[in-house]
């Protein structure tokens, strides 16, 4: 925030503004020797009232504490930036599971699609398309019951040919004994392998896709550690606000 004289006004005293941009043009010192000119200037047979004196020394003493409270409110953002960043960073290596409507397929030529099924369904299928939704292959699991399943992708087409390594797009379904849908949710899960922040935000990096920290759903460590998202709540919410 620069402080600048606009103009002298009609008691003979500086008016002083201020700008949200710009550099400093008048610090305290120099508005003070200012002052103290004007005074040893001022016309003897009609000297500065006092009133206005003293309301010039209380306008620029509330400009040079807002000066001081936006350095120290700057200095916050910045370090409470700093602390998000380093919070997010400490999720690299952990595994991650998230909302998503892809699937990577990897050189190894398989792959695993997880998904969160809210009731018991007698069948669930999981649709694989490419990025144009042209379908390539189906993968069928019967009589499963409510929680997390798994579909193992062969990487092969329908007709039993293999496809290429990279990433797919899925939707699931499922249904009931009754042929009633059954809500069912696609997961991934995946180790962090980074962090980037080049949309102005934290995202983890998950099988070299950006995933926002609104869509983590849980976060592992090991085999016998998890935490849920629910218990992670103030950690993301915080994260995300950065």
């Amino acid at each position: 925030m620069a402080t600048t004289i606009d103009s002298l006004g009609s008691t003979g005293m500086p008016t002083l503004t201020t700008a949200s941009t710009g550099s400093r043009t008048l610090g305290k010192n120099e508005f003070l020797k200012l002052l103290t000119t004007q005074l040893a200037n001022q016309d003897p047979l009609s000297p500065t009232d006092n009133q206005a004196f003293i309301a010039q020394l209380a306008q620029f003493a509330s400009v040079e504490q807002a000066e001081a409270a936006n350095s120290r409110l700057d200095s916050l953002i910045v370090a409470q930036a700093a602390n998000n960043q380093t919070a997010v960073a400490n999720l690299v290596g952990k595994d991650i599971v998230y909302k998503t409507d892809h699937v990577t397929l990897g050189a190894s030529g398989d792959a695993t699609i997880s998904g969160q099924l809210a009731n018991d369904a007698a069948i669930a299928n999981a649709i694989i398309t490419d990025e144009n939704g042209k379908k390539i292959a189906t993968v069928t699991l019967h009589d499963v019951k409510a929680g997390t399943i798994n579909f193992p992708w062969n990487g092969k087409d329908d007709a039993g040919n293999p496809v290429a390594a990279g990433d797919y797009k899925v939707r699931l379904t499922a249904a009931d004994g009754k042929e009633q849908n059954v809500t069912i949710d696609l997961r991934g899960r995946a180790r962090a392998t980074g962090v980037t922040f080049q949309s102005g935000i934290p995202e983890l990096m998950l099988n070299g896709q950006r995933v926002k920290l609104s869509d983590v759903i849980e976060i592992a460590e090991g085999a016998s550690s998890t935490a849920s998202a629910t218990d992670l709540t103030s950690l993301l919410t915080a994260l995300s606000r950065s």
